[in-house]
């Protein structure tokens, strides 16, 4: 296989290609807006390239939802939390503290058992991977699962603001329930668990192979025509399996 894609790689290439629908989005009816659309077209390339590269980076609203993650399947599996993190239940002031990193995080105690309640038959972090036949060659798709319940895939999200639909455009709903297919488990429903930490929302997809394998199939494509169009900048080599 001349390439390895995981999902959330096709996810920020779809950041990427929507540029101009995000600039337009935020600052489309502003006079001065805080960036030109071509500076942040910029920015979501470059973001790309290291994304690729596996730049690191720091975050605070990323390592929170990866805190979250991991609270969770602890609460799961009744285990301890295997990176560096601590987690203490205060029932008195209704929270949850984590700290991980510089931070400390307080989540609601309520909504986070809900949450590990509606998890509770659930096979936490799982590897998924499949072969996608492509014009360029056949590439490797693959990913960890959040959440894989009997009948369905889950993939747990936080949020500061929540609106319906956010995460249409992405692609874990196509991957997961893909390489799943392929491997002979015949699992097509999908939901993204989302909390603002308030409340819990749920997004529903279902997988159609007719429909979603060619869509799949196309932004791999454009994706392989991005890389060799840019090769020159790309310094982690994982990406064309040549690790």
């Amino acid at each position: 296989m001349k390439y390895r894609f995981y999902a959330t790689l096709l996810d920020s290439f779809q950041g990427y290609i929507d540029s101009f629908k995000i600039w337009n989005l935020y600052w489309g009816g502003s006079e001065n807006p805080k960036k030109t659309e071509e500076e942040f077209e910029q920015e979501q390339f470059q973001g790309l390239i290291d994304r690729i590269n596996r730049v690191p980076f720091e975050s605070e609203a990323a390592d929170k939802g990866t805190c979250y993650n991991e609270l969770i399947d602890c609460l799961i599996l009744n285990k301890k939390p295997e990176k560096e993190m601590e987690f203490k239940t205060h029932k008195d002031l209704g929270v949850i503290a984590a700290a991980y990193k510089s931070y400390i995080w307080e989540f609601p105690l309520d909504l986070t058992l809900k949450i590990r309640d509606y998890f509770k038959e659930s096979i936490p972090q799982l590897h998924v991977s499949a072969p996608l036949e492509t014009k360029y060659g056949t590439i490797e798709l693959y990913g960890y699962i959040d959440e894989l319940l009997p009948f369905k895939v889950c993939d747990l999200k936080t949020t500061g603001k929540y609106n319906a639909f956010k995460f249409k455009d992405n692609w874990q709903h196509k991957v997961y329930p893909y390489c799943l297919i392929e491997n002979g488990n015949m699992v097509s429903d999908f939901e993204y668990v989302v909390t603002d930490f308030k409340q819990i929302y749920i997004e529903q997809y279902s997988f159609v192979p007719e429909r979603d394998v060619p869509l799949l199939v196309e932004h791999c494509e454009r994706l392989i025509e991005f890389l060799e169009s840019n090769r020159e900048l790309i310094t982690d080599k994982k990406i064309f399996n040549e690790i």
